[in-house]
């Protein structure tokens, strides 16, 4: 799958994917400091999926309406990151490309899933770690 990963994101995100077969850019990699908006139009125009733990492209996707090919956001405090790493993978090998339609938030123990249609009338949770 084609990701991109935000510069806020630990590295180990990039690192994760990138080892289990994932085609990522890292805008730390390639467009360091660029506004959100920039971001989120370079995963639109290059087919990506957003990874990022900036929660202003929630505001961007539900109240500005942008576009999206897919945002999953990592909503973790510092203190337990450890378990953000296998909960990402898992998920995108559980819902793979499904994940392109929607906004995802991963949190400790649940992760909710809003389809790109239903965005603003709802939601699907999903309570504990998503396993394979």
């Amino acid at each position: 799958m084609l990701f991109l990963v935000d510069e806020n994101c630990d590295a180990e995100v990039t690192r994760a994917l990138r080892k289990e077969g994932h085609d990522v850019l890292s805008i730390a990699e390639t467009h360091s400091g660029s506004e959100d908006s920039v971001v989120i139009g370079f995963a639109v125009e290059s087919g990506r999926i957003l990874v990022t733990e900036d929660k202003d492209f929630g505001q961007l996707v539900y109240a500005s309406g942008h576009g999206h090919n897919g945002v999953i956001f990592l909503r973790y405090p510092y203190q337990v990151r450890e378990p953000v790493f296998a909960q990402l993978l898992s998920l995108v090998r559980m819902r793979g490309i499904s994940l392109q339609a929607a906004f995802t938030v991963i949190e400790p123990g649940r992760v909710r899933i809003s389809p790109r249609e239903s965005q603003g009338t709802g939601s699907l949770s999903v309570s504990g770690n998503p396993s394979p």
